[in-house]
C-alpha cells in the first residue's frame, strides 16, 4: 500500500477516534451539542453536528468586531473615534452590561476601540449592540462574512432585541464549522489587518467569561484566545451555552475550536465540563504531534 494511502487512513482514523469521543462527551450535556475542531496548520480535524446551526448568543460579538475592524482597516472609520453614548443606547436591565451599570443615566462617551474591548472582554451588550450600528447594522455585518466565504454564520438581532425575545437568538446562529472558519480567517491574517489581529486575538486572550469552558481542563498557563456565548436559564432551559477560541498547542501549532450546546436541561456546571472535556480532548489528541 502506498505510503501517502497509509497516512490518509491513520489521519481517517484519528478523526473518527476524536469525533467519537466528542459524541462519548456531549452525551452528558443535556441538550444537542456541536463540535468542531482544526489544526490550523496541519487541517487535521474532528467533528460533531458541525453543519448543524445552533444559537450564538455573545459569540457573535466577534464578527461584529471583527466588522469594524474591517471598517477601521479601510479607514471607513477610526479607532480612536468618539461614540456617545445616552440612554437609548444602553441594554437592558438583565443583560450583562458594565458599561450600563457604571453609566445608568448614559452622558458619555466612548472610543470605538474601549467599545472592542468591552465586548470581547467583558461580553459587555452595550458595547455589542453600539458596536452593532458602528459597522453599519447587521447587513453590513453579515457582508463582510460573506466576504470571508462565511454562510452558514447569521448576525440579525441585538442585544436588546434577545433580551425581550428569548427566540430571537436563534436568528444569530453559526455552525461550529463557520465558526472555526471564522477563527482561520483570524489567525491567517485574511479577515482584518496584521495590527488588528493583534489587538483583537490580545482582546480575546484577556477575555474574562467562561474560565471553565474551552480553558477549564487545559494546563496552567495555555494561551487560549476565546469568546463565549451563553442565554440565562429559563424554566430549566437553556438555550445557548457556547465557547469558541483558539487555543495554541505544546508545539506552536494552534487548534482551532468551537463548541455550541443548545436546548441543554443541564445545569450551568455539567454544561461548562462538557466544553472543558472536549477541549481536554483535542489536547490530548494533537498537543504531542
Amino acid at each position: 500500500m502506498p505510503f501517502v494511502v497509509i497516512l490518509m487512513l491513520a489521519a481517517a482514523q484519528d478523526r473518527a477516534a476524536l469525533s467519537n469521543e466528542f459524541v462519548r462527551i456531549a452525551a452528558d450535556s443535556g441538550g444537542r451539542a456541536g463540535v468542531f475542531a482544526e489544526v490550523l496548520e496541519s487541517g487535521e480535524s474532528a467533528a460533531v453536528n458541525d453543519r448543524e446551526r445552533f444559537p450564538m448568543q455573545s459569540v457573535y460579538k466577534l464578527p461584529i468586531a471583527m466588522t469594524v475592524l474591517d471598517q477601521a482597516d479601510k479607514k471607513s472609520i477610526t479607532l480612536n473615534e468618539k461614540v456617545p453614548l445616552t440612554t437609548k443606547n444602553l441594554v437592558p436591565a438583565g443583560v450583562h452590561s458594565p458599561i450600563r451599570d457604571a453609566h445608568p443615566q448614559g452622558g458619555i462617551e466612548i472610543s470605538v476601540r474601549d467599545l472592542i474591548r468591552a465586548a470581547i472582554v467583558d461580553s459587555d451588550g452595550t458595547a455589542s449592540d453600539v458596536l452593532l450600528k458602528v459597522a453599519g447594522g447587521t447587513a453590513r455585518c453579515n457582508a463582510y462574512l460573506r466576504g470571508l466565504g462565511i454562510t452558514d454564520m447569521a448576525i440579525e438581532t441585538t442585544e436588546a432585541e434577545m433580551s425581550r425575545d428569548p427566540m430571537a437568538q436563534y436568528r444569530n446562529f453559526s455552525t461550529p464549522s463557520a465558526a472555526v472558519a471564522l477563527l482561520k480567517a483570524l489567525q491567517s491574517g485574511r479577515a482584518v489587518s496584521p495590527a488588528a489581529r493583534d489587538l483583537l486575538m490580545k482582546d480575546l486572550s484577556d477575555s474574562k467569561p467562561g474560565p471553565k469552558r474551552l480553558k477549564g481542563l487545559l494546563p496552567a498557563g495555555t494561551l487560549v484566545a476565546h469568546k463565549t456565548g451563553t442565554d440565562g436559564t429559563h424554566d430549566g432551559l437553556t438555550r445557548a451555552t457556547n465557547d469558541i477560541g483558539i487555543v495554541t498547542l505544546p508545539n506552536g501549532r494552534h487548534a482551532a475550536i468551537a463548541v455550541f450546546i443548545k436546548d441543554s436541561t443541564a445545569d450551568e456546571a455539567t454544561r461548562e465540563a462538557t466544553i472543558a472535556k472536549i477541549a481536554q480532548a483535542v489536547w490530548n489528541a494533537w498537543a504531542g504531534r
